[in-house]
């Protein structure tokens, strides 16, 4: 009587299978899991230091990210000016970042995170230049 084929999966090809999916979930995980501003080696904005005297770092650029807080103030001419909640070592702080009407096309949203890259103009006002959302 001649002898049946085996139809059994062989185990070492359920260790590669395991072994591939582990892998590809870990890499996906680090892909999504940290996303970054994308702003380069700007500085990050001191909080600290601007709620001191932001008028000293006038014209400088930096990144900031935060939770939109509320949209404070809105006119077609103007753009809006939202203020942002910002983690810092001592505690959340809240700051007013004014978006020019170039990003009238942005439907920013409050209680989202969002990244700012932002130029501090005279009065130490916090003017963003390219926004991404988080």
């Amino acid at each position: 009587m001649p002898r049946r084929a085996s139809s059994n999966i062989h185990p070492a090809y359920i260790g590669i299978s395991v072994a591939i999916l582990i892998l590809a979930i870990i890499g996906g995980k680090m892909l999504i899991g940290d996303k970054s501003t994308g702003f380069g080696s700007v500085p990050e904005l001191d909080i600290g230091q601007m709620l001191e005297n932001a008028n000293s770092m006038r014209g400088n650029e930096y990144s900031v990210s935060g939770q939109v807080n509320e949209k404070l103030y809105w006119t077609p001419d103007h753009g809006e000016f939202i203020s942002l909640r910002v983690e810092t070592p001592g505690g959340d702080e809240v700051i007013g970042i004014e978006i020019p009407p170039e990003f009238s096309d942005l439907n920013i949203e409050i209680r989202q995170q969002y990244a700012f890259l932002v130029r501090i103009r005279d009065g130490g006002i916090p003017v963003a230049t390219r926004i991404n959302r988080l």
